[in-house]
């Protein structure tokens, strides 16, 4: 029978800064039988893992279940890789922990001893599945600022094309509400307000708006899949694709508690699997949390600048082919930019009122600037906001807690929505 206790902060801490090598790299039917055996897994919870599609998303269940089964579960895990001829794993892990050990005790104020009140809240954490509710009241959003004619006109040739009427589609896709049997994946309350807010944003910046609410993981596969087949994207300037879900790094949930890729997301929209948007701006906006910490934020210090930045070194070029290119090669995967509510391995914040704080951010700022800022700009001017923010719960451990989005960008030129600009014919 495991303890109360689960697994040491700095192999939690580990396990989540390796887990991309992990998932990648890790073989598991024969591992699996070992963390069976010592008891550090059940059936149950093997039959889970072993029920996930690809070998990716099989370690990725994995290591989400490992940190709560206990203060023995790492030690089983490195054990169960050199039983398993996959040393290097089992090394890669230590040497991690050790590095991560190291941290706790250089410089850093110790970590507290958690009380049975703090194992209770993370368990409740946990049970929410690390979307956190908080219901501190927001301003009010202005309706979308049109952009001018001497605007468009002085920036548009050096942008990405935007003037189709309409810009291009839209995919919003909600999960509030999840399969009762999966303990972990309560209702996301306040994600409805999500998505009204981000259908009434996209269609005043003149998207063609679906909304798809509380889809298995399955169902979003094959949402995805039409949608980026869609005939409107031939004559699209853009296209654009929003997840609201519960989610871990690199994947989101579907109802049914099984992953979908960002991976594979990204690929349905590549310039292989979809060539009507060759060149054409894509734009993904991901509300999910991709790791289960929070982030409790530091007091800044007096006197300190953000430090001298250095100059990039420049790209060697080299010479042109002098042979004339017969077609025009394009890479895999271009002209793309995703925007994630949280950091890597850290949980995303909600209001159960006035929804998420990214999505209340992102559409505050894309109302009030996306009539003289390209998307890059704006999205920075998102993180901004996101970074004044501090929770509001009195009396619980996440009062004044914080939250970091950030963005992903491949995109070749400026993105402009120009909102409200129609070119004269």
């Amino acid at each position: 029978m495991l303890g109360v206790c689960g697994m040491a902060q700095c192999e939690r801490a580990a396990l989540r800064r390796v887990s991309v090598t992990l998932c990648r790299e890790m073989l598991l039917e024969e591992l699996l039988q070992h963390l069976l055996s010592d008891s550090t897994l059940t059936e149950s919870m093997t039959e889970t893992i072993m029920a996930e599609k690809s070998s990716f998303c099989r370690v990725s269940v994995l290591l989400s279940v490992l940190p709560k089964r206990g203060p023995s579960a790492f030690s089983s895990l490195c054990s169960a890789l050199h039983n398993t001829e996959q040393q290097h794993l089992a090394t890669l892990l230590t040497e991690q922990r050790d590095r991560e050990r190291e941290k706790e005790t250089d410089g850093a104020p110790p970590l507290p001893l958690p009380t049975q009140d703090t194992l209770n809240a993370k368990r409740a954490r946990r049970h929410d599945s690390m979307e956190f509710s908080l219901d501190a009241d927001g301003p009010a959003v202005p309706p979308v600022s049109v952009c001018t004619e001497d605007f468009y006109l002085s920036h548009s040739a050096q942008s990405y094309r935007m003037c189709s009427r309409p810009r291009g589609p839209a995919l919003v896709i909600s999960n509030v509400t999840f399969d009762p049997k999966i303990p972990d994946l309560d209702r996301r309350a306040g994600g409805e307000v999500d998505e009204e807010t981000l259908s009434l944003l996209f269609t005043e910046l003149d998207f063609t708006v679906q909304v798809q609410r509380n889809l298995t993981a399955e169902e979003m596969r094959s949402s995805l899949l039409r949608f980026s087949q869609k005939a409107l994207l031939r004559r699209a300037d853009a296209c654009v694709v929003c997840l609201l879900s519960h989610g871990v790094e690199g994947s989101v949930y579907g109802t049914d508690g099984q992953l979908v890729e960002l991976d594979w997301l990204f690929q349905v929209f590549d310039n292989a699997h979809c060539p009507q948007l060759q060149n054409k701006p894509k734009m993904f906006f991901i509300q999910a949390c991709r790791g289960e910490d929070t982030d409790s934020g530091v007091d800044q210090r007096d006197g300190e600048g953000e430090g001298e930045r250095t100059a990039s070194p420049g790209c060697e070029q080299r010479d042109a082919a002098k042979e004339p290119e017969l077609t025009v090669r394009l890479p895999q995967r271009s002209d793309m930019i995703c925007a994630y509510a949280s950091l890597k391995g850290t949980a995303a914040m909600r209001n159960t009122k006035r929804g998420s704080w990214f999505i209340q951010d992102l559409n505050t700022v894309f109302r009030q600037r996306a009539r003289d800022r390209h998307v890059a700009d704006l999205l920075v001017e998102v993180n901004r906001c996101i970074k004044l923010r501090e929770g509001f719960a009195p009396g619980t451990q996440f009062h004044r807690c914080k939250e970091m989005s950030e963005f992903t960008s491949c995109l070749c030129k400026d993105l402009y929505l120009f909102p409200g600009y129609r070119p004269h014919p």
